[in-house]
């Protein structure tokens, strides 16, 4: 007889398949979820980090023209952001900080960077072909502010 030497091996084997056909997807978009976040994280640290640079050279007494926005763009480009040439650097050297009851001059620099999923923008347009998600990056805003020095 040609019987097989387990009965129900086929449909074991068949229903294993299946599961994992069904689970493969879904553990995959969960593990690139948590990298694409984990990125977006990482890209909003060094633009944090990059205000807070910002600032240290906008709070210096008569700081040189432009020295601020340099200072934010090459440290864009040490934390190897893709487009770090497109941040927009905005800088406020006449802001008021509350310090105890007085007030003090402080500078505050904005950045934007726009930042863009890598693999979930696609598969949300696969998913729903008629999605605008990732059709144009997501800006990220972060401000740093600073008491100026006196000179």
């Amino acid at each position: 007889m040609a019987d097989s030497p387990r009965p129900g091996l086929a449909s074991a084997r068949g229903a294993a398949l299946l599961e994992t056909a069904i689970a493969l997807p879904l553990v995959l978009l969960v593990s690139v979820g948590i990298f694409e976040f984990g990125r977006a994280f990482q890209t909003w640290q060094v633009i944090t980090n990059a205000a807070r640079e910002g600032a240290r050279v906008a709070v210096l007494p008569n700081p040189v023209a432009g020295a601020v926005e340099a200072r934010v763009t090459t440290y864009l480009h040490a934390g190897q952001l893709p487009d770090a040439d497109h941040a927009v650097v905005n800088v406020n050297r006449n802001a008021a900080m509350s310090i105890g009851t007085s007030n003090a001059s402080a500078s505050i620099v904005t950045v934007q960077y726009p930042f863009n999923f890598i693999v979930l923008n696609p598969v949300a347009r696969l998913v729903v072909g008629s999605s605008t998600l990732g059709s144009a990056p997501i800006t990220m805003t972060t401000s740093a502010q600073m008491r100026n020095e006196a000179q």
